[in-house]
């Protein structure tokens, strides 16, 4: 089972766009849709579509339409009472896959949810595999709280996976000597933030063009306790490290129309290739062909297994060694 936290959850609406964005015209939109999602929502909703069992632990009051929405899609959604009605974030994507994101910042919590959702959290995690804190913080939780949840949640036995960005992801990795997680799932530019000068002061950009260097950065967060760094490269693929190596994997020739969710359903893909026992190789090229499945679907729309194609993934084994 996978339990999945989305501390910040939203309406994503995608506004599809007929030709480029341009700033101050009056722009023609063809179509605008709109889905119950957040990062830790997004990977429950792949999980239920791979017949893998999943539960959503959010903040929303119990009856918001946000919460029937994802029960209707049979999500199983265990929704911790709050004030302020969830966020919307707004999408523009472009016919050539380049998408804007408007991101509300999300209603104030209070530091009795905050420990609602941390005790939901706690009592579920001795049956699951894995669970997964995503996304960004709401406002009034500490930039801290992902650290704290990961120290919690290391004494259920559950395997711990964050994809997280900005303050919550650095005071991760201030902690990571107390308590890491299993699993780290940043992008180019995450990495290059986080290891700084020890990835030799690479941009995130230059990170995502040179597989070698984005897993040596990666190295730096195993050396630290990580077990496992799944780092996605946008085009470039995706690198995987862990103590035993270090993977590149190159993602099938994709017609990208949307990369919103691409990274969640990367996320998801590891996850399922560790459920099933899959090596670490293998596993990277699921999370590849689910991140590059995504980029080629409208939206936030998730990847249904059938449209998922792992054996057109090329995956070959990196030498970190200086000079390798």
């Amino acid at each position: 089972m996978i339990l999945t936290l989305t501390p910040n959850p939203s309406h994503d609406r995608t506004a599809a766009l007929g030709g480029v964005l341009e700033r101050g015209a009056v722009i023609r939109v063809e179509s605008v849709t709109s889905q119950a999602g957040g990062k830790g929502v997004n990977i429950s909703r792949a999980a239920v579509s791979a017949g893998i069992p999943s539960v959503a632990v959010l903040p929303a009051d119990p009856d918001d339409p946000f919460v029937h929405e994802l029960l209707t899609a049979g999500i199983d959604c265990r929704p911790v009472p709050t004030t302020g009605a969830v966020r919307i974030n707004l999408t523009i994507s472009e016919p050539d896959g380049t998408t804007t994101k408007l991101n509300s910042p999300g209603p104030t919590v209070s530091p009795d949810v905050l420990a609602a959702l941390t005790e939901s959290l706690r009592v579920r995690a001795g049956s699951a595999r894995w669970v997964v804190l995503a996304g960004s913080l709401p406002p009034g939780a500490p930039v801290g709280w992902y650290a704290e949840l990961v120290a919690v949640l290391r004494t259920t036995g559950a395997r711990i996976a964050v994809d997280t960005s900005d303050g919550p992801l650095r005071a991760l990795v201030d902690g990571l000597d107390v308590a890491a997680p299993h699993l780290m799932k940043p992008n180019g530019e995450e990495l290059a933030s986080l290891t700084g000068d020890l990835a030799g002061g690479l941009s995130g950009d230059a990170l995502e063009a040179d597989p070698v260097a984005a897993a040596r950065a990666a190295a730096v967060l195993v050396d630290r306790g990580v077990e496992s760094v799944l780092a996605t490269l946008g085009p470039h693929g995706a690198v995987l490290v862990n103590a035993d190596g270090a993977w590149h994997a190159v993602p099938p020739a994709t017609t990208v129309v949307s990369t919103v969710g691409a990274g969640d359903s990367s996320l998801f893909g590891y996850l399922l290739g560790d459920l099933r026992q899959h090596d670490p190789a293998h596993r990277l090229a699921l999370a590849v062909a689910y991140g590059a499945a995504a980029a080629g679907l409208p939206g936030t729309t998730i990847p249904q297994p059938h449209q998922v194609r792992p054996e057109l993934v090329t995956v070959r084994a990196l030498d970190l060694t200086p000079g390798g």
